[in-house]
């Protein structure tokens, strides 16, 4: 989380708000939506458990499969969290740092996530594993599938905190243009059914501040892993 440096000064010209003229949800494909401002009213609560999910277990930069560090710093909760390293991308029950099961999965996030995947049409969704993503000015996350869960029926939401990204959203292969989705802070994006396995990621983080999270964008997304 960010410290008080991390905070001061709050330059909100680098903050630009929201168009008054967006609609509150906005369908990207067959089965995928985001809910504008969807966790803002949340927020205080989803920092707080934040807080106490990284007191547990810190983020760090793990890499990848091919040695190189990613640019954004991960952490996760629930029962099983994702990792990756030289083995591999994958889920495991415990902290390859430590040797420690993942603190367990705050209700706010598990609650959060049910309720927005219930909005968008997954009225039984129930997340075991939620991945934190801490992106910094110029971090980014590269297209990608999210395939390593045991059963696809389930959808992805993802939570955005923090200063604006820009979320790319592409088609099944990799070579089909995304679209370029402005989200700011409390917007949630939920995929599934015929969009489960889409590529999709994140452009390069553009330096902002935000008033409760300073520089950086915090990513909550919350799947059924196992």
């Amino acid at each position: 989380m960010p410290t008080d440096k991390d905070r001061q000064p709050v330059n909100l010209d680098l903050f630009v708000g929201r168009d008054p003229l967006e609609p509150e949800r906005q369908v990207l494909g067959p089965g995928a939506v985001l809910l504008r401002e969807y966790a803002a009213e949340r927020d205080g609560t989803l920092l707080a458990a934040l807080d106490q999910v990284l007191q547990a277990v810190p983020l760090r930069r793990m890499s990848t499969p091919g040695g190189r560090p990613m640019s954004v710093a991960t952490a996760s909760c629930g029962t099983l969290g994702w990792v990756t390293d030289r083995r591999g991308y994958r889920y495991q029950g415990s902290d390859p740092a430590s040797g420690r099961p993942w603190p367990p999965m705050p209700e706010a996030f598990a609650q959060l996530a049910a309720d927005a995947a219930a909005e968008a049409g997954y009225p039984s969704f129930r997340p075991d594993s939620c991945l934190i993503n801490r992106y910094a000015p110029g971090a980014r996350m590269g297209l990608h599938q999210d395939r390593d869960e045991r059963d696809m029926s389930h959808p992805i939401v993802s939570v955005s905190l923090g200063v604006p990204a820009v979320f790319l959203f592409g088609g099944l292969r990799r070579n089909e243009r995304p679209q370029r989705v402005r989200l700011l802070h409390g917007d949630v994006v939920i995929w599934g059914g015929a969009s489960r396995l889409r590529f999709h990621g994140v452009a390069p983080l553009k330096a902002a501040c935000h008033p409760r999270l300073g520089r950086y964008r915090i990513n909550l997304t919350l799947r059924r892993a196992g």
